[in-house]
């Protein structure tokens, strides 16, 4: 399986957005630039922020959409366009309700599970084969609370198991970018995890 060339990090866009659950997906790429040396400059035809770094030997774009997470489906594709890159050949990082902060989970493939990102994704991509990095942010216990968690601040500890969690996903990212998946998610999965 060739390697990334491209790693998208979902969230809102705005100060008022900046420290939410919902934006776990920013606060990867963001840490990921600023470990590489990166900036982030608007991209306005591709209705987002990007940047370029050097990863495992290989040029990497960072593609954070300027749209809502809602609508983050038209920058991905007007970014996978025009780079000539296959969906294969992204990571979409995004927050996941399911894991428990701290968790983070590298796959290939697979539904939206309700992610409002990821299924905007779908919809412009028109399946789901492309891999996802998912980092847990835990769930309110009731699906009438969602809304306000997802677009809420977590609380200190959950924020530093989220930091954590990203922390040891950056440092898996060189393998995936390299193509070499399966290690980078023995490495990911089976260290510090707090399942």
């Amino acid at each position: 399986m060739s390697g990334l060339r491209l790693i998208v990090g979902l969230g809102n866009p705005g100060a008022e957005h900046l420290r939410t659950r919902h934006n776990a997906g920013f606060w990867l790429v963001d840490a990921l630039a600023q470990r590489e040396g990166a900036r982030f400059g608007v991209e306005s035809k591709l209705r987002g922020e990007t940047a370029k770094i050097s990863l495992a030997g290989g040029p990497v774009w960072l593609l954070k959409p300027t749209t809502y997470m809602n609508a983050s489906g038209a920058s991905v594709g007007a970014a996978l366009r025009y780079w000539k890159i296959a969906p294969e050949e992204m990571l979409v990082v995004h927050d996941d309700l399911d894991l428990p902060p701290g968790v983070a989970r590298l796959k290939f493939d697979g539904g939206h599970g309700g992610q409002n990102g990821l299924r905007d994704l779908f919809a412009h991509v028109g399946h789901g084969k492309f891999h996802r990095l998912r980092l847990g942010i835990g769930h309110p216990g009731h699906k009438d609370r969602v809304h306000g968690w997802v677009l809420g601040r977590p609380s200190a500890a959950d924020e530093g198991a989220m930091l954590e969690a990203i922390g040891r996903s950056l440092d898996v990212l060189p393998l995936a970018v390299a193509g070499q998946f399966e290690a980078a998610m023995k490495q990911l999965h089976t260290t510090g995890n707090r399942e």
